[in-house]
C-alpha cells in the first residue's frame, strides 16, 4: 500500500516537473503548446432539423401570404 502510495506521488510530481519544462521552454520564452486536433466536420443536418432553415421558411410563407392578400392597383388607369 505505501509503495503504491510512493508511486503515485513521484507520477504527480514528474507530470507536473515535465509540464512546467513545457511551459517555461529554453529560458524565458514559454515552448509552444501541440494545437489540439482539429474537430471532425460537424453532420450535414437535415432541413427539417434546421431552426434556422424552418424559421426562414415559415417567414418566406408569411411574406406570400401579406402579398396575395394585398389588394392589388390597377394596371392601368381608365381614360
Amino acid at each position: 500500500m505505501k509503495l503504491l502510495l510512493v508511486v503515485l506521488v513521484f507520477a504527480a510530481v514528474t507530470y507536473l516537473a515535465i509540464r512546467w519544462l513545457q511551459d517555461h521552454g529554453n529560458g524565458d520564452q514559454p515552448a509552444p503548446r501541440r494545437t489540439p486536433k482539429p474537430h471532425p466536420p460537424t453532420r450535414p443536418v437535415a432541413p427539417d432539423d434546421d431552426e434556422g432553415f424552418l424559421r426562414d421558411l415559415e417567414w418566406r410563407r408569411r411574406q406570400q401570404e401579406r402579398h396575395r392578400d394585398r389588394p392589388q392597383p390597377p394596371d392601368s388607369p381608365d381614360a
